[in-house]
């Protein structure tokens, strides 16, 4: 039977938490021992009483040597990553490329990482599915925001003092959060148009009730397990240039698109923003991976010749209930496909494992990541001559 603990998050902003009491009750059934620090669910509504009444023990939030897997939100802080036990399994969002020297130190212990964000984008994994979970939420909140920043009304109004036409919303990117802010923004009565480099995805968004505009689809920008992939300058610049004219007249743009462990593409360059009407409204929901938008920063609002252009890193934390219960759901599924009885096993050869298994017995065995660390390693080594 294995102990469990459930960390509290310490990264600024971070509201959310890794189990609830729902997955908590079901992991005790399962055979874990579930520990869980004070205080790890308080921002997301869920008391210690919540999880003691579902069979865990509340613990003090240095419990972590104890711990055979610890579950948590965002990436651990060095201090953490000591406190682990060296046989213990870790799993999180990780963000490796951005954390080199923590994934380095969780590898020279010999602690395994599984990364959320690693997950396959196969059948049997949905329910693991982390990314899209968050994503989704951060599609929808990103219209909220937009509506409440934006000085007019989203849906059309007819009154007696005239009629208010509808905003219109142009979407930049048809992933999970692109179509979630799709469905949100019509709800809300927007006019929305869409652009995105996998020329697949047009009947998504007109299903739900979104115009795709049209690019030119010389090369596909469909990527490995339905994610977009990295498309060429030359293409980016043509779809600027059609972009260009549907953002002139925009009241809001939300920029939603990434590519996997690379930089975002740049889709909405300062001349565009330039181009907007006074009072436009761009949320840029990439910007913790260099950002979609030229202006954007990171948790700022930039206004820029009268158009507000707002970056966020983190906005399913600001809907932490639910981002929480979706979360811990995602790791709950994770672990019953790895354990039996309350006892982890890792299969190396298992096709959710082995892309998911960031550092496993002193190794680095996401591939990107150790070439990163690679690199780094021979700059270093460079600047120290």
């Amino acid at each position: 039977m294995s102990t469990l603990f459930v960390a509290r998050e310490r990264q600024p902003g971070e509201l959310r938490v890794a189990a609830t009491p729902e997955t908590v009750k079901r992991l005790v059934k399962e055979g874990f021992t579930v520990q869980v620090a004070s205080g790890a669910g308080e921002a997301a509504s869920f008391a210690d009483a919540d999880y003691e009444s579902a069979g865990a023990t509340v613990v003090a939030d240095d419990a972590w040597p104890a711990a055979d897997v610890v579950v948590k939100v965002a990436p651990p802080y060095p201090e953490e990553v000591a406190s682990l036990r060296s046989d213990s399994l870790l799993i999180a969002f990780m963000a490796p490329h951005k954390n080199l020297d923590v994934v380095s130190a969780l590898a020279t212990r010999k602690i395994s990482t599984l990364a959320m964000e690693l997950i396959p984008r196969i059948t049997r994994a949905q329910p693991m599915d982390a990314l899209s979970s968050q994503a989704s939420i951060g599609g929808y909140k990103a219209v909220l925001v937009a509506a409440t920043r934006l000085g007019k009304y989203f849906p059309l109004l007819m009154t007696a003092a005239g009629t208010i036409r509808p905003a219109k919303v142009v979407i930049m990117g048809a992933g999970v959060a692109g179509l979630q802010a799709i469905a949100t923004a019509k709800r809300l009565g927007a006019q929305v148009e869409v652009s995105d480099v996998r020329a697949a995805v047009k009947e998504q968004v007109q299903s739900l009730g979104g115009k795709f505009i049209e690019l030119p689809m010389q090369e596909t920008g469909e990527g490995a397990g339905g994610y977009a992939r990295e498309m060429g300058e030359d293409f980016l610049k043509k779809q600027r240039e059609i972009v260009t004219r549907h953002v002139a007249g925009a009241d809001v743009v939300i920029t939603t698109a990434q590519v996997p462990g690379k930089r975002a593409p740049l889709l909405l360059t300062t001349q565009m923003v330039e181009g907007m009407r006074r009072g436009a409204v761009v949320v840029d929901l990439a910007v913790d991976s260099g950002g979609n938008c030229e202006l954007s920063q990171p948790d700022r609002e930039v206004t820029h010749k009268g158009v507000h252009v707002l970056g966020f890193t983190n906005l399913p934390a600001t809907m932490p209930e639910d981002a929480s219960t979706l979360y811990a759901r995602n790791v709950l599924s994770l672990l019953t496909s790895i354990s039996k009885g309350g006892q982890v096993t890792l299969d190396l050869a298992d096709d959710v494992v082995a892309p998911t298994l960031l550092t496993h017995a002193g190794e680095v065995r996401h591939a990107p990541t150790a070439q990163a660390l690679l690199l780094q390693s021979k700059e270093a080594a460079g600047t120290n001559r």
